[in-house]
């Protein structure tokens, strides 16, 4: 359905955009430390090491003291929490490595993201195609209902739904502990469903309206006359014909709303809405209260948002920019 120029476009256009393979490779590189967290990650993400708490990454820390209760009595304890190799970016209050969590967290927002994007795509283009070829009363009555969604924030929307549905959290096997490729990991990944379904409901209507203007358009082309003409039914004509040619604008757009599901998703789960603790969500809110001296705890989880965002905002210009056909150097579908 994607054209062989569509692919060579990509490679041109990524050829000449520094930006395009700035935001590929740190993609990638997310991407493929949160596959393969449970290889990656030095230690269990949950596992509490109660005599390294508040350990700081590698390279920063040092001796500091600090007045606790000893015995009945007030005393100053001096307290080394110097950086180690074991645990290059840290330890959290509770003596867990960021390092895993972060890996961790980051496998959770990635594959909520992919999820929720493939559910917003699929509802998304099949009601916005819909409307678009047939228009009339079927276009008005898909797009008030659209209209009426998109009146809502989408982070209000997905707590309302969350409250609706209420939590639902499904437990994958993981791989790697399933085939014992790895030991002292946790053998399944929490999966938020009800998160997922909630940030799809909010999204989807964003690809309709992208799905609905390209429709528009391809339906009045001489190609879906003569389809009509040859006795092709609607389905049909929407299948070959205005689904292939409306795609690429879809995917572009999908690609932008990957980086706003992870926001929903680490936002929700900095509520508490999140119905897993593996999230970098929940890791900054947990970190929140010890910013003043242990900032790691917070920031870390923080910068992996960021790059994840960053990158996917760079790999949605590169689409942009190598398949709109309104752009100096791009090539059209």
């Amino acid at each position: 359905m994607i054209k062989k120029r569509t692919f060579q476009s990509l490679k041109n256009e990524l050829r000449s955009n520094p930006t395009a393979i700035i935001g590929v490779v740190i993609f990638t590189l997310l991407l493929f430390g949160a596959v393969f967290a449970p290889i990656l990650a030095p230690h269990d993400p949950t596992t509490q090491y109660t005599d390294r708490t508040h350990q700081a990454p590698l390279g920063f820390g040092g001796e500091s003291e600090q007045t606790q209760l000893v015995d009945g009595e007030m005393q100053t304890v001096v307290e080394d929490s110097s950086g180690t190799l074991n645990h290059a970016l840290g330890t959290d209050a509770n003596g867990r490595d960021i390092l895993s969590r972060s890996l961790y967290g980051l496998r959770t927002s990635l594959l909520v993201a992919i999820t929720a994007m493939t559910i917003s795509l699929i509802v998304g283009t099949t009601f916005g195609l819909v409307s678009g070829y047939y228009g009339g009363r079927v276009d008005d009555s898909i797009m008030r209902f659209v209209d009426v969604i998109l009146a809502f924030p989408s982070l209000l929307m997905a707590l309302a739904l969350f409250g609706i549905l209420g939590p639902m959290t499904v437990f994958v096997p993981d791989p790697f502990a399933a085939l014992g490729i790895v030991e002292d990991r946790p053998a399944v990944t929490p999966f938020p469903g009800t998160v997922t379904l909630a940030i799809s409901a909010v999204i989807w209507v964003w690809i309709a309206r992208v799905a609905r203007a390209e429709a528009r358009q391809v339906r009045n082309q001489e190609y879906v006359t003569a389809g009509k003409t040859m006795g092709m039914s609607n389905f049909a004509i929407i299948k070959n014909h205005v689904l292939p040619n409306s795609l690429t604008p879809i995917l572009v757009l999908g690609t932008v709303q990957l980086a706003t599901i992870i926001i929903i998703e680490s936002s929700l789960s900095f509520l508490g809405f999140s119905g897993t603790t593996l999230s970098l969500g929940f890791d900054i809110a947990f970190g929140r209260d010890y910013l003043s001296n242990s900032w790691w705890i917070s920031s870390i989880p923080g910068l992996f948002i960021v790059a994840a965002v960053i990158s996917i905002n760079l790999l949605g210009d590169w689409f942009r920019d190598a398949l709109d056909p309104d752009i100096q150097g791009g090539v059209g579908r």
